[in-house]
């Protein structure tokens, strides 16, 4: 999600009421490359409840010290990523591929664990393929060296987001371990969100990609599954002020310039949810400035399908 759940999203998401969001993922020699101040601190929402930050990275050293940085600076929560695909990140020994090493995988682990006092936690996939379903095994070790929690994602690193997310798989490592298990991948609704923790085992679910355009699903799963309070899901006039107020952080966060641009996605996806015209969906998309985006946003924005707040 890396690019998509910045800080402005993570916020809105939160304010429907979801019980944890995660920041971006965020290499820990970049992190430390860079000067700490308030932007870092800004995207990274430091000191929020209810949020962890993500660390990447191949060497124990950097990781350790960008943990202590980060902790110190507030953050409650730490997720070392082992699950992310991406070729640029698995080529660096990063991410993903770090489940083709498991002893210097727990050797950065440990490291990551031992320069906290904060809780740490751990995101990963089934295995790097087929062949090498190791996630039970790094699960069990992960534990020991002091991890209090685990997002399984149920694909390998080699299926990338292709075909099904495997659910059932993810049992095995529930089965493992005795800290938290989270299931991650394709939990697009509540009922899906129910099936991936019957066939888990799991004691919670993760949603990433579901969540594009519906900053409220995760709010939606946890009372149709855990009762916590339902979240007032905006329609009409209401929908249409949610993605102008988002549209009007991101402009804010970034910038007029940047801004706008990383804002199209999220257009795209909220019109995703929207019986918009094709022609005022692309107007929306390439509009020439912000002050013309936000004169379209309402209209655009006005026709949600029910099916999509449901």
């Amino acid at each position: 999600m890396a690019g998509i759940t910045d800080l402005p999203f993570r916020s809105l998401v939160a304010r429907f009421g979801a019980g944890l969001v995660v920041s971006e993922m965020v290499a820990s020699q970049e992190l430390l490359a860079r000067r700490p101040g308030t932007r870092e601190k800004a995207e990274l929402g430091l000191g929020v409840e209810g949020a962890a930050v993500q660390l990447a990275g191949r060497e124990a050293a950097p990781m350790a010290e960008a943990a202590r940085m980060i902790a110190g600076q507030g953050a409650r929560i730490i997720d070392i990523n082992m699950g992310c695909p991406a070729k640029k990140v698995t080529n660096g020994a990063s991410g993903s591929a770090l489940m083709k090493t498991p002893d210097h995988a727990l050797r950065l682990i440990e490291a990551v664990v031992n320069a906290v006092d904060v809780p740490v936690t751990l995101k990963t996939r089934l295995g790097w393929d087929e062949e090498m379903l190791n996630a039970p095994m790094i699960a069990r070790r992960a534990e020991a060296a002091g991890i209090r929690m685990i997002t399984i994602h149920g694909r390998t690193r080699c299926q990338f987001y292709k075909g099904r997310a495997n659910w059932r798989a993810i049992a095995r490592v529930k089965s493992a371990v005795k800290i938290p298990v989270i299931a991650n991948g394709d939990i697009t609704s509540a009922g899906a969100a129910r099936t991936a923790l019957e066939q888990s085992g799991a004691d919670g679910v993760m949603i990433g990609r579901g969540a594009q355009g519906r900053p409220w699903l995760l709010a939606k799963v946890a009372h149709a599954l855990f009762g916590r309070p339902a979240p007032h899901v905006p329609q009409g006039n209401a929908f249409a002020e949610m993605v102008l107020a988002h549209y009007d952080d991101m402009l804010r966060f970034y910038g007029d310039a940047l801004g706008a641009r990383v804002a199209r996605k999220h257009l795209g996806w909220y019109m995703d949810t929207c019986a918009t015209p094709p022609d005022l969906r692309r107007a929306v998309l390439t509009a020439p400035s912000p002050q013309e985006a936000r004169r379209l946003i309402p209209e655009a924005m006005l026709s949600v399908k029910q099916e999509a707040a449901a």
